[in-house]
């Protein structure tokens, strides 16, 4: 009797345990979904961030602004003065991130989250050696990333949301969304009173192109567009066309540098005159300067 009963208690039993885990399974691919989806469905309803909290402190650049810092080829700033403190993409070498930061008195334990615009070596290379110090983050990453780039960061402990579409950030800042189809880069969106702030990596998907995109999204002139803009490898003639155009658009301040060559940043300096802003490690850029 008891030998009968067993063989109708354990199929049950682990019918029951295989429900479980699918549901269970069902959950977290949900929530995992959900964390993927836009989150801006209403471009007329969407948060501010009031200008004059609003600092971007350059902490990693291959130009030179303040003295007694590293340079090195690629980007990394610090926005301050939104809900939460956001360090955007890592540089190349962690050591010059982390050497900086000290340098001007910045702690990783500051920052809350961490914003990767691709997945180029000179954007997330510090990345390994800031989590050393402060795993303690959330980092937004394009969708496209690789799962072993995604593993390690799970290996020390920080959280990882996939970016696809548009979405909210913290309140009054935003990603424009993974764009381009090579090199797949999402940008930096701060939503103030006074205009949007647009940070970028590279730009691959063309500067222009992120300019426009986030006019779309949001109804709204850019105030501020800093980071890197990809135009070194350009000639004179098409930059200068590129530059006239990016002002026709409503841009009103301008700071390009990493990527942006030395060309571009005279003719942006020339177009844009006392709006043009020198952008290098070490800068500290106060929306209540603009």
């Amino acid at each position: 009797m008891k030998l009968k009963m067993g063989k109708i208690l354990i199929p049950c039993i682990l019918a029951i345990v295989a429900a479980g885990t699918l549901l269970g399974a069902a959950i977290y691919i949900k929530h995992k979904d959900d964390k993927s989806k836009p989150a801006m469905q209403n471009k007329n309803n969407l948060s501010v961030v009031a200008s004059e909290n609003i600092k971007i402190t350059v902490v990693y650049d291959n130009n030179t602004f303040k003295d007694g810092l590293e340079t090195a080829w690629g980007f990394s700033c610090i926005i301050t003065g939104t809900e939460k403190t956001i360090l955007f993409d890592t540089g190349g070498d962690g050591s010059i991130l982390l050497a900086n930061m000290q340098e001007l008195g910045i702690s990783p334990e500051e920052i809350d989250l961490i914003v990767l615009s691709h997945i180029h070596n000179d954007h997330v290379g510090g990345l390994h050696s800031f989590l050393k110090k402060n795993p303690e983050v959330t980092v937004f990453m394009p969708s496209s990333f690789p799962e072993s780039f995604k593993d390690d960061i799970h290996e020390f402990g920080a959280g990882i949301i996939d970016v696809q579409g548009p979405r909210e950030i913290v309140e009054g800042v935003y990603s424009t969304g993974a764009l381009g189809t090579n090199i797949i880069e999402q940008s930096l969106v701060i939503s103030t009173e006074k205009g949007l702030v647009l940070i970028t990596g590279c730009a691959h998907p063309g500067i222009l192109k992120i300019v426009n995109k986030a006019k779309d999204l949001f109804n709204r002139d850019v105030l501020l567009a800093i980071g890197g803009f990809h135009l070194s490898k350009e000639r004179g003639r098409e930059i200068k066309n590129l530059v006239t155009d990016i002002k026709k658009s409503g841009v009103q301040y301008i700071g390009p540098c990493h990527c942006s060559g030395d060309v571009a940043r005279q003719l942006f300096r020339e177009e844009f005159d006392k709006n043009y802003i020198n952008v290098g490690v070490g800068r500290v850029i106060g929306l209540t300067d603009l």
